[in-house]
């Protein structure tokens, strides 16, 4: 990886850009777009829009603009999402069910979405064999078969809490370097393996402060 030093921060803020971009080129009149109206869109100032793509090089023109194709493809590349990426997801429960219908329809519909779930795991032995959205739904004990067989590269945890650190585990075991949580609890990993959790209680918790009556 060339961008080793880029900070999280700005990592993040890229897939914002690229949302915006991926959202213009469906209007094929529209070709260019300023630091300032891709900032607008995507929720940040024009400064930080330049500061975060200058990490990476020179794409746009000054009072010009970028020419929203080429940025969004460099985009792609900076983030590691010109090829399909196979997800794993451990724990069929009401939110990995909704979570991988989400994830499929997306793949199937936006042509510019690579992250593609093609691997369900559960500890509920009930579960083994029936299908969800077409995938089976496989015990944990085929998971390191499973990842190595289809180069699963990602996965996610929607397990209880008390499960997570040892579904986490097992993925690491696997090969997997990429985890998303959304167990409600903090997870331990080693420092190659890259973490980002979802934690919805916490945020809507989060939102009940601001609605205090002043």
């Amino acid at each position: 990886m060339r961008w080793k030093k880029i900070s999280d921060a700005v990592v993040r803020r890229l897939p914002l850009y690229l949302r915006v971009l991926d959202e213009l080129a469906k209007h094929k009149e529209t070709k260019l777009i300023s630091s300032h109206d891709l900032g607008e869109r995507a929720g940040v100032g024009p400064a930080l829009v330049r500061k975060d793509l200058a990490w990476f090089g020179e794409f746009g023109k000054q009072g010009v603009g970028y020419e929203i194709e080429y940025l969004r493809s460099e985009l792609r590349k900076i983030l590691n999402l010109e090829d399909e990426m196979h997800v794993a997801l451990i724990g069929v429960g009401s939110l990995g069910a909704a979570l991988t219908r989400y994830n499929l329809r997306r793949y199937q519909e936006d042509e510019s979405f690579n992250l593609n779930i093609t691997a369900l795991f559960d500890s509920d032995q009930e579960r083994w064999g029936e299908e969800h959205e077409g995938l089976p739904i496989r015990p944990m004990e085929d998971l390191n078969a499973v990842v190595e067989e289809q180069h699963i590269q990602v996965g996610i945890i929607t397990v209880p809490a008390a499960q997570a650190q040892t579904a986490a585990n097992a993925l690491v075991a696997a090969g997997v370097r990429g985890i998303l949580n959304f167990a409600p609890v903090r997870i331990s990993l080693p420092d190659h393996v890259h973490l980002a959790s979802a934690d919805m209680s916490l945020e809507l918790q989060r939102l009940a402060y601001y609605l205090q009556d002043e």
